[in-house]
């Protein structure tokens, strides 16, 4: 589903998320298994983002949303342009 980012922060607001950021990450960069001890939420701006969880891949592009719940194991890749995106981030408690 595409977004725009006026109504992303929107949405982060009334999901409770407080301020946003943004977020650039370098080409072709790479980050084996972890897990953030906060909630995210994210709206891509640019470039790619591709998440593995478990054995599932998904592909996220300008415009697409993507969300990691807090302590979720995952692993992250960036394409040719790297990525940018705008995420709320949410801490447990």
């Amino acid at each position: 589903m595409y977004m725009n980012q006026e109504k992303f922060i929107e949405v982060l607001a009334k999901e409770g998320f407080p301020e946003s950021i943004i977020v650039e990450k370098e080409p072709h960069g790479y980050i084996d298994q972890h897990a953030h001890t906060y909630e995210a939420k994210a709206l891509v701006l640019s470039g790619q983002i591709d998440i593995a969880i478990d054995r599932n891949r998904a592909i996220y592009l300008a415009g697409d949303v993507f969300h990691l719940q807090a302590n979720q194991i995952h692993s992250e890749s960036y394409g040719s342009k790297g990525v940018k995106y705008l995420v709320g981030r949410k801490e447990l408690g």
